[in-house]
């Protein structure tokens, strides 16, 4: 990839503004995490904004995936993980004493990087977590099926199907379908780890469409390894190596006029 195969594909798009403080969603004060004895994330610190689309790049192996596992407590169920340092969701440290994990997961949705529907109907899959947290009347959890579904820009696609098992679709309909079932409690914050690698072009111009749409009403974090992707969805982009965070900024400046000579040649393709 060179520059200006980067540089086409966000030439011509709204240079959005830089977040305020006022618009911190997500921040992290010196984070490190271990597991065991492995130094994954080392003293990490910058913030994440509202209403955004933040995009993680770096090698495989840097600490991208484990990062935003820390924003839903996910590396609790890990052995031996342990963090240091503060995450903060809306100003409260989500790793301080008492912290309701239950609740955090709510507002913290996330997809993972393979469909992973759930082995029962397309309503069965969206209506899990409402009914989880206590949703029973029927007329509300259909309406939740239905505002998700739209949300993920499937309810076209499947509203004659609901009673059909989600493992049927396609893949990008199940990635889609795992979008809806993430949001349908509506959380604040949807966390995505390569939500498009195991897709098809078409499917992943479907989910990047998506993910564009969904920030009006979530923050979005998303890993990706497509440098063209991430410059093409994201308004924020976080280059990580080796556990370290090198730059982060506005995505039309990582990656036109990088600060750090190596977020430059990882961009470009020397390395990674």
């Amino acid at each position: 990839m060179t520059n200006i195969a980067v540089s086409s594909v966000i030439t011509g798009r709204e240079d959005r503004d830089a977040g305020t403080e006022k618009d911190v969603h997500i921040g992290t004060r010196g984070l490190d995490l271990y597991y065991g004895e492995a130094h994954v994330l080392k003293s990490v610190s910058f913030d994440m904004y509202r209403s955004s689309v933040t995009a993680f790049i770096g090698p495989s192996g840097c600490g991208k995936s484990s990062f935003i596992r820390c924003v839903n407590r996910m590396n609790d169920f890990i052995a031996g993980a342990r963090v240091t340092g503060e995450l903060l969701v809306d100003g409260d440290d989500i790793y301080a004493p008492g912290t309701d994990v239950i609740a955090l997961r709510r507002r913290v949705g996330m997809v993972f990087q393979k469909p992973n529907p759930f082995p029962m109907s397309i309503y069965d899959n969206i209506a899990y977590g409402p009914r989880l947290f206590g949703v029973t009347d029927k007329d509300q959890l259909d309406d939740i099926v239905r505002r998700s579904l739209e949300w993920a820009a499937l309810w076209e696609e499947v509203q004659d199907k609901l009673g059909s098992s989600g493992t049927g679709l396609s893949g990008g309909q199940q990635q889609r379908l795992c979008i809806a079932r993430a949001i349908a409690t509506e959380p604040e914050i949807l966390l995505m780890d390569e939500p498009t690698s195991a897709l098809d072009p078409l499917s992943t111009a479907r989910i990047e469409e998506l993910i564009r749409d969904l920030k009006k009403d979530f923050t979005v974090v998303i890993v990706t390894h497509n440098m063209q992707q991430a410059a093409r969805i994201s308004d924020y982009t976080a280059f990580f190596l080796m556990g370290e965070l090198i730059e982060y900024g506005k995505t039309s400046k990582i990656f036109t006029a990088p600060d750090e000579a190596r977020t430059g040649d990882y961009i470009t393709g020397r390395f990674g």
